[in-house]
């Protein structure tokens, strides 16, 4: 980009203190030391902020810092941002990144180097053009960006970033920077950014607070002294200006040195002799840089020459002098004539592409063009720009300064800007030009497609208004059946997804009366009956599901329509307890012809729920196939907020169910944080939340349960919506865990009177049952029998291995003496059938612990061993320790655990472990095995949380038969 600065380099005066940090930001980049005894140490990013009023030096200060940075071998990349330019998405964005991409290398190169990136950022970047289809979410953009400047960082390394007039730059560019800077100190990345703190505008609130953040930041830049000004004077009118002539420079420009250097020109060109006689004209001069005494000394210029420069203020910067010309009026000769004489007057620079010398330049022409005049102007620059052929996006934001008159053109270019911008992941700037264009307004005939493209726009940050919009759409006379059908499908998502499924049901309910075409009405039942699913109020659910049945089996799967039905039914059996193989048979036939979780016109839910039917069907494997596509199609979309979020917990729930408790936490953490950055409470976090709340209590970390719990207010109100582990299911669990177990059979029954009118009575899904049968244990012995023996009568129902062993497990809980053992014993035959490690876990521990107790020791220890090695493969961790505390008391101790032979724990490794626990430093212990540090002490706490911290019983865990090494044989 072109540069105000001209083509001398400034004088830097009184700046040492912000050099110096500019040195020393650079010379941690770099890795460079001056002191010789100090050892090297790994370059470090940072992130340096300058905050000044107009007018005192930031662009000349990066300047120099760009200069610096150069000489040390650094790349740069430079952004400003604009005053005219704040409403174009991503323009720092494209300003910092696209020269570092565009140009140098072949598309087919270009698509290499970004891999599955390109599609999502680069239209954004301007480096292609968007593709039909739904656009990535802002969260996936950013994301990308994310990328692409770390790839930078890595690959060109040091990299120096350089941003000025940050307070001028596009939302959608400073909110993504202001997320990133933090990552600058993990990089070879230095940050330098400069801004006016007063212009800082209200979406820059993350901005100011990363620039505040660390203790000296921002710099703020102070006015220049006398004595500067006195040197800066004598610089450049002669040693021999006098002091007075000096001192009165500093006094009418308050120590400004942009205002400082542009009177020393004006005096020089007035022919001013520096002495205290002239030392009177000074003010007047000053008063002619800037404001009123600007306009005057312009409009002196001539007419030609003011329209040329009101015409590069309506541009912006980087103004290409044909199109300022075409603004203006002008021919080329006279536009040619315009700029020379603004160049002499010091008021451009440039000759390719001009630009203002000054933004307080650029501003106070600006706003002195009448104000009829200036949108003229803006509407003729529409034009230019069209005519151009730069496109309807940089024509958009000269038609939003244009006032509206019912011109079909704007509405046309708006709508194609907000399109392009939508795809190209700017959905806050699209809805901006689509408001727009609803005010000009639109043909009758065509508000209905502005408020449904208004409303799609909307969908992501203001689902409120986005039902507004669409609903004043429906109110339009609509001729254009397939705008009507595509007006009602977002409707309909929006509201289920703002947790208003009975709204969105009823919108689907009226629009299926009204349609008269037998594919369309086919479509909309097929959306009806998907919200019903998740719907926690459904009127006559037993009902829908006959209906749904009779339906889904008339049908082949012929279009994704049948197929989402097809799908439906597998997961309407699934919840029903019909026997599994039915659920699975609707499953496969659903899929048959394709299942695609990223149709821009439907949701993710139906393929989602057949995956999850798979998996409640004791077929994992499967499910995580599916979700394993299904997350790829999410990535490769750009879709990473919400849906990612979704696909990460529902991932974790599936390792969950089958006992692969750490990762299942690892990854629902994953899903947790993308959640969060959708918005607290959101149908993704609660899904989030419930599945990190079951892992955690899996493993036995109750207390780490209810603060994650208590900080994201898992709570009532519970949602609308049908959740996945059901989230008032799972708070009476949390509840039952903490011992409060009369507020846990409230809330347990409360699922049940939600869930059995519905028909919802599959355990495998929803084990409310089984939660509910032991918070009575205690009060009312028989009931909680009958309702586990119940549950098990549902699990038997659906016929898995899983299902059932769990209901027997916890029926067992609440029975006694021999039927104990015998649903004891069946439960662990059933579960060892099943995918369900962890539920073994528990009914291996449990029939052991009985088996103890009621005089069977050989017996009981078998059991207890095995189930203590499978808490120690489920890292089951409190389940392990019940474990042990079994085999305490049975006279017996653990023995060497498989579990660390089955995590592929080398001699070395066991080694290392076994010397650490023996009293070895982890250090040394590392050094002397050729081991990591961090993996020696990573390895020793997994040790520790299997089997505990008794060092008799870590060697007989750990084994002696480890290399024979010592760590003082190797040098201790």
């Amino acid at each position: 980009m072109t540069r105000r600065a001209g083509g001398t380099r400034r004088r830097l005066l009184e700046r040492e203190a912000e050099l110096a940090a500019v040195d020393e930001a650079l010379d941690e980049l770099t890795g460079f030391r001056t002191d010789d005894l100090d050892p090297p140490e790994r370059p470090r990013g940072a992130l340096l902020a300058f905050a000044g009023l107009a007018g005192l030096g930031k662009t000349t200060l990066l300047n120099e810092v760009r200069r610096r940075a150069a000489a040390k071998g650094c790349t740069v990349l430079s952004a400003r941002g604009g005053e005219q330019e704040q409403q174009v998405a991503f323009h720092v964005a494209r300003q910092l990144i696209q020269p570092q991409l565009a140009g140098t290398t072949s598309e087919a190169a270009l698509r290499m180097q970004l891999g599955s990136w390109y599609a999502i950022v680069g239209p954004a970047l301007g480096l292609c053009t968007a593709d039909a289809g739904a656009p990535p979410d802002p969260q996936g953009l950013r994301d990308g960006l994310d990328w692409v400047l770390t790839h930078l960082a890595v690959r060109r390394a040091p990299l120096v970033l350089v941003l000025d007039d940050a307070h001028w730059a596009d939302p959608e560019s400073l909110s993504w920077l202001a997320a990133y800077a933090p990552r600058a100190e993990e990089l070879p990345m230095l940050l330098v950014v400069a801004y006016r703190p007063d212009e800082l505008p209200d979406h820059a609130q993350q901005f100011r607070a990363i620039t505040e953040r660390a203790g000296q930041r921002p710099i703020d830049l102070a006015p220049l002294t006398a004595s500067a000004v006195g040197r800066l004077v004598r610089d450049r009118l002669g040693a021999h200006a006098d002091d007075a002539f000096c001192r009165e420079c500093w006094a009418v420009t308050a120590g400004n040195p942009f205002e400082a250097v542009e009177l020393t020109a004006k005096v020089g060109d007035r022919g001013i002799e520096p002495v205290e006689a002239g030392a009177h004209l000074l003010r007047d001069l000053a008063a002619a840089v800037k404001g009123s005494g600007l306009v005057s000394r312009l409009e002196r210029l001539g007419t030609s020459t003011v329209r040329f420069a009101w015409a590069g203020a309506v541009l912006g910067t980087e103004i290409q002098p044909s199109l300022a010309a075409a603004v203006a009026g002008l021919g080329s000769e006279a536009a040619a004539d315009a700029a020379d004489r603004l160049r002499d007057a010091r008021i451009l620079t440039g000759s390719d592409t001009l630009e203002f010398v000054h933004p307080l330049i650029a501003t106070a022409v600006y706003r002195a063009i009448p104000d009829a005049v200036r949108v003229a102007l803006h509407g003729l620059a529409a034009w230019a720009v069209v005519d151009a052929g730069l496109g309807s996006t940089a024509a958009a934001r000269h038609l939003m300064e244009a006032h509206p008159d019912g011109d079909p053109w704007v509405v046309q270019q708006l709508r194609r800007a907000a399109g392009e911008t939508l795809r190209a992941g700017a959905p806050d700037a699209a809805r901006r030009f689509l408001a727009r264009a609803l005010r000009e307004p639109p043909a009758f005939d065509d508000r209905a497609a502005v408020l449904y493209e208004l409303g799609c726009a909307s969908l992501l940050t203001e689902p409120a208004t986005t039902v507004n919009h669409l609903r004043a759409a429906l109110e339009e006379p609509i001729t254009d059946l397939a705008l009507r059908q595509a007006v009602v499908y977002r409707l309909s998502q929006v509201l289920a997804h703002s947790d208003r499924l009975g709204e969105a049901c009823d919108t689907l309910a009226r629009e299926t009366r009204r349609s008269t075409d037998p594919r369309t009405r086919l479509r909309m039942q097929s959306e009806k009956f998907m919200w019903d699913a998740f719907r926690a109020d459904e009127p006559d659910s037993p009902a829908r599901s006959r209906r749904l049945a009779r339906l889904a089996d008339r049908l082949s799967g012929t279009d994704l329509t049948e197929r989402y039905i097809i799908g439906l039914r597998a997961w309407d059996a699934t919840l029903r307890a019909e026997p599994a193989s039915v659920a699975l048979h609707h499953a496969e036939r659903a899929l048959k012809g394709g299942l695609s979780w990223a149709v821009e016109d439907r949701g993710f839910e139906v393929p989602v729920l057949v995956a999850l039917a798979f998996l409640y069907a004791d077929r994992p494997g499967r499910a995580e196939e599916l979700f394993a596509a299904g997350t790829a199609e999410f990535e490769r979309q750009g879709w990473r907020g919400a849906h990612l979020s979704f696909a990460y917990t529902l991932l974790a729930y599936i390792r969950y169910r089958r006992g692969r408790l750490a990762e299942a936490e690892d990854v629902v953490r994953d899903g947790l944080r993308l959640a969060e950055r959708v918005g607290p409470r959101s149908p993704a976090a609660w899904y989030a939340v419930g599945t990190l709340i079951e892992v955690l209590l899996a493993r036995g970390r109750t207390d780490e349960a209810i603060t994650v719990a208590q900080d994201h207010g898992f709570g009532e109100p519970f949602p609308a919506a049908v959740t996945f582990p059901d989230s008032q299911s799972v708070y009476g669990e949390l509840l039952l865990a903490r011992g409060r177990t009369k507020e846990a059979a409230v809330e347990l029954a409360a699922v049940g009177r939600r869930l059995d009118p519905r028909g919802m009575r599959n355990p495998a899904w929803c084990p409310w049952q089984l939660h509910l049968a032991l918070a009575e244990a205690h009060d009312a012995p028989e009931r909680a029998r009958t309702i586990a023996l119940d549950a098990v009568q549902r699990a038997r129902r659906y016929a898995t291995a899983s299902g059932i062993g769990q209901a027997l497990r916890v029926a067992a809980e609440v029975s006694d003496g021999s039927e104990r053992t015998a649903l004891l014993r069946e439960a662990v035959t059933c579960l060892e059938r099943s995918p369900a490690a962890y539920e073994l876990a528990r009914a291996l521990v449990g029939l052991g612990a009985h088996l103890r107790r009621t005089g069977h020791p050989k017996e009981a220890a078998e059991h207890l061993y095995r189930g203590l090695e499978a808490a120690g493969q489920c890292d089951a961790d409190g389940l392990a320790d019940t474990a042990r505390d079994e085999l305490s008391a049975a006279g017996l101790r653990p023995r060497r655990l498989r579990a660390l032979e089955t995590d592929a724990l080398t001699t070395r490794e066991r080694t290392a472990a076994l010397l650490t626990v023996k009293g070895a430093d982890a250090a040394a212990v590392a050094a002397a095995l050729h081991l990591d540090e961090t993996a020696v002490i990573k390895l020793l706490s997994a040790v520790y949380r299997k089997v505990g911290t008794d060092e008799a019983g870590l060697a007989a865990a750990l084994g002696e038969d480890t290399e024979e090494a010592t760590v003082g044989g190797r040098g201790r």
